[in-house]
């Protein structure tokens, strides 16, 4: 028997109610259009406020493969994330963000590379919909950044992006509890 694929898509989420069942529904019929793999979505929320735990129950209560994990409190957008990539199942992880900025559209895509052998496949933002001010100085930091470290980061990557089991092991075995996901996936 041909064991088949598992991706868990890993989303993050603090005060996402009117987020979290279209991002699901998106990357629902994304991935029933690729039949070769199958797919698990696993929210962590961070101690929302208003009903995005209640929506996150009623859709795991509707469909298996919607995981949940509730924070006692709100660990962050750097640390919450790389808790759940690391409780994550299957053969690839992709994290991405609940407020629908990262496409899910391109998952197909993502699926694609990795099963041409890929280990790592990221998502870079050609713009954005923060101001253009605020996108120039994130340019400039990136930019700094690259000048002072000895491994380049990739510019304008969120952390959206396909990561195999194999480079999630590499990491889970980095031993800094902080550690910086977007600089190591570029040191990888």
């Amino acid at each position: 028997m041909v064991k088949v694929p598992l991706i868990c898509m890993v989303v993050p989420c603090y005060n996402e109610e009117d987020n979290v069942e279209p991002l699901y529904q998106r990357i629902a019929a994304v991935m029933s259009e690729i039949p070769e793999v199958r797919f698990q979505v696993l929210f962590i929320d961070n101690a929302s406020t208003d009903r995005t735990q209640e929506r996150l129950r009623m859709l795991a209560a509707a469909d298996r493969r919607v995981q949940v994990i509730f924070n006692v409190r709100n660990f962050g957008p750097l640390r919450s994330p790389l808790h759940a990539i690391f409780a994550a199942e299957g053969d690839a992880v992709i994290p991405m963000c609940c407020d629908l900025q990262d496409p899910p559209e391109l998952l197909k895509e993502f699926v694609r590379l990795w099963r041409s052998g890929f280990k790592v496949v990221t998502a870079v933002k050609p713009a954005s919909r923060e101001s253009a001010l605020m996108f120039a100085v994130r340019r400039a930091y990136y930019r700094l950044l690259n000048k002072i470290s000895e491994t380049p980061l990739i510019e304008n990557f969120t952390g959206f992006g396909l990561y195999d089991r194999e480079v999630i092991e590499l990491l889970r075995g980095i031993p800094d509890r902080r550690p910086y996901l977007r600089g190591l996936i570029a040191e990888l």
